[in-house]
Formats: structure tokens, C-alpha cells, sequence
């Protein structure tokens, strides 16, 4: 089943983002104002951008990400310049003058004529800038050799950045490049699509790396050493060259003069009855791989408190103590002393912080009040 999203013109000049199962009929519905809401009062409406998907929720993911965007960078999108709309994402201040959309105008609009679908959004080549972007070196080099569909592609890329991997090279893409369904399908991941080389051949895609792995997991007629994904990490992370990991075709994936090629083969360990990986996939668990031994940002961990002195450890035990010898807790009086040492082995252990330890000595204080007659208790 095929489904889309889509972007519509409204007469008051906002744009309305949905996505649907039947791309004509749920337009005419809009244009009809048979849909009540936002676009019902603001006719006639005008279908400025759609991108078809495989899957409701590709398309969905599509959606809140267009709808998220500023004016220009939809403008942008609808004229199909990708230039223009990567420069939209970065803030004003390091925009580029010759990408300044004026919201009143028309060129910004795709128009439509009869039944004639709107035109794909194209991916523009990297600009010189960004091609003589400074690079890290030491980061993997991802080849997909000969990639067959854009969205896996734009996949791929979204894999890649997950893990900070930037630098994707493409050998003898079938659609070309660039492609109109990478930029969609790699939901934001814009600086590895901008930075995105083609090669002819993957001789030339490797040429300046002194260590490449084939990742696949088919078995082959070649005397090549093969590792696992932590002995590739570990490689990479220990090599001073530049390295690469190549990426078959997703019906086929690498042929054998490919592996050839390469140094090494690494191989996921992966269910022999089963051992078909999609594109992206394939490249998110050797991208997490290598990233474990990168610098990436880790989530902001909040610091542990320090311990409590002891003298605030033993306010709280001789505190619980007398409350439970008030309510007649230790019995019989020749367990005493063995229940108050169990006692004092639970509370030393959870290491208490002041802030804890009274909020502790709070709870106690307020269990041995009096409560007034009638008081239910709760349920245990």
C-alpha cells in the first residue's frame, strides 16, 4: 500500500501538512472544505509539495517533520532546492544572502496544472564549502556500492549521524544522484546528504583508506580474514589512516570482486535461518559499534549526593529505634539487641545523603503522631 505526505497552500498564505492513503482524493477534499478545521477556512487551497512512501509510518514521520519547519525552508522544498533548504535550518546570523525567500512570493510556489503530481524535491551537489568542510579522520568512511533506493539512503545517512558518523561515500548509485527521496527519509540528517561523494567504481571510493571492511554475511570463495563488529571497532579506533566500511546492494548486497577488495570481512552475528539486514540496519549496528569507543555525548547524568556524616546516620537509627521501642516494637526483650543490629545493617546500606536522611526522620516523625480518632489508615 502506497501513502503520502503532503503539503497544502491555504488562501490566507499558511501551509497545512497532513498525510494520507489516497493522495488525490483527500486534496479534493481539502479544496471541497468537506475536511472541517484549519483548511475549511481559509479556501481555496493549493497541494504544493507530496512525497510518496511505503508505509503509513514513514509518511508520518515525514509529516511532523515538514510541519516543523520554518516558512522558508517549506518554500525551499516546494521549489526543490536543497541548497536553499539547508541553509534555511542554520540560524540567521550564518544563512547565505542568496537563499532569502521572500514570504509574499510566488516563485516560492509549485504550481499545479490539471491532475500533474508535484515536482520531486532534488537533492542539489555539496557546495564547495561544505565539500572543503574540515573532516574527522579518524571516523569511519561509510561506501554504499551501487544503493538502489533514495530512502535507504537517506536511512542510511540518519544511521550514520546517530552515531556521528558524517562522511558518506556512494559507488555507481542505480537512481544517480542526487536523489529526491534521500532528503525526506533521512529525517534531518541534512549534513551527511550535503557532504554525500560519488565514485564510479569502489577502487576509487577506497583509494585514500589503508584499512576497509566488507560487511556481509553470506560466506565466499576468498582467502579474507573475517571479525566480528568489536574487533573492527577496535581496528578503526587503533589505525592511523583513514578507514571505510562497504555496504552491498539491498537485493544482493556485495558481489565478490568487491570483497576483494577490502581488508577484512566483518560479520554480525545473526540467525543463520535469518540473516537478511535492511541498508540502514546493517550500517546502525557498525556505526554503534564504532561509537563506543568515540567521545559522543552521553546523556547529562545527574551527580550522586555525597554520603551523609555518620553522626546524621546515627541520629536517624537511634530515632527509628525509639519509636519502635515506644510502639513495643522489640519483642521478645531477649531479640533485642539481634533485631536492633538487623536494623542497623538495613539502614547503613543505602548509603543516605543529609537531604535524604531527613526526609526520612520526616516520614518517622509524622507515623508517630497521634492520629485523631476515626482516621482510616491505607491499605496495605
Amino acid at each position: 500500500m502506497t501513502f503520502w505526505s503532503y503539503v497544502l497552500r491555504c488562501a490566507d498564505g499558511s501551509y497545512y501538512v497532513g498525510h494520507t492513503d489516497d493522495l488525490e482524493r483527500r486534496v479534493a477534499q481539502h479544496q471541497s472544505g468537506e475536511i472541517k478545521g484549519y483548511t475549511s477556512s481559509r479556501l481555496p487551497v493549493e497541494l504544493m509539495w507530496s512525497q510518496e512512501f511505503s508505509s503509513r509510518e514513514e509518511a508520518l514521520t515525514a509529516e511532523f517533520q515538514v510541519k516543523d519547519w520554518s516558512r522558508a525552508k517549506k518554500e525551499a522544498l516546494f521549489r526543490g532546492d536543497w541548497s536553499a533548504l539547508s541553509d534555511a535550518a542554520k540560524p540567521p546570523a550564518r544563512r547565505d544572502s542568496r537563499h532569502d525567500v521572500s514570504t509574499n512570493s510566488t516563485s516560492a510556489r509549485t504550481e499545479r496544472d490539471g491532475d500533474d503530481t508535484s515536482p520531486p524535491v532534488r537533492v542539489e551537489p555539496a557546495s564547495s564549502e561544505v565539500e572543503t568542510r574540515r573532516r574527522d579522520t579518524t571516523a569511519p568512511i561509510i561506501i554504499l556500492v551501487r544503493p538502489q533506493l533514495g530512502q535507504n539512503i537517506g536511512k542510511a545517512a540518519r544511521a550514520m549521524l546517530n552515531f556521528g558518523l558524517t562522511e558518506l561515500r556512494l559507488v555507481a548509485p542505480r537512481d544517480g544522484w542526487p536523489n529526491p527521496d534521500a532528503g525526506p527519509a533521512a529525517s534531518g540528517a541534512d549534513v551527511v546528504l550535503e557532504q554525500a561523494q560519488v565514485f564510479a567504481t569502489v577502487e576509487e571510493a577506497i583509494a585514500d583508506c589503508s584499512i576497509v571492511f566488507a560487511s556481509t554475511v553470506r560466506r565466499r570463495d576468498l582467502v579474507k580474514p573475517a571479525v566480528g563488529p568489536e574487533e573492527m571497532a577496535r581496528e578503526i579506533h587503533g589505525s592511523s589512516g583513514r578507514s571505510a566500511i562497504l555496504f552491498g546492494p539491498e537485493r544482493s548486497g556485495l558481489e565478490s570482486d568487491d570483497v576483494a577488495l577490502a581488508t577484512k570481512i566483518v560479520t554480525v552475528p545473526i540467525n543463520p535461518d535469518f540473516g537478511s539486514l535492511n541498508l540502514a540496519q546493517a550500517v546502525i549496528l557498525l556505526a554503534y559499534e564504532w561509537s563506543r569507543g568515540s567521545s559522543l555525548a552521553q546523556p547529562t547524568v545527574k551527580d550522586l549526593e555525597p554520603p551523609a556524616p555518620q553522626a546524621e546516620l546515627e541520629g536517624l537509627i537511634g530515632h527509628l529505634d525509639a519509636d519502635l521501642h515506644a510502639a513495643g516494637y522489640f519483642h521478645p526483650p531477649e531479640r533485642t539487641q539481634v533485631t536492633r543490629h538487623m536494623i542497623r545493617s538495613i539502614m547503613s546500606k543505602p548509603g543516605w545523603s543529609s537531604r535524604e536522611i531527613k526526609a526520612v526522620r520526616g516520614m518517622i516523625r509524622t507515623l508517630g503522631r497521634p492520629r485523631p480518632r476515626g482516621t482510616l489508615l491505607p491499605p496495605e
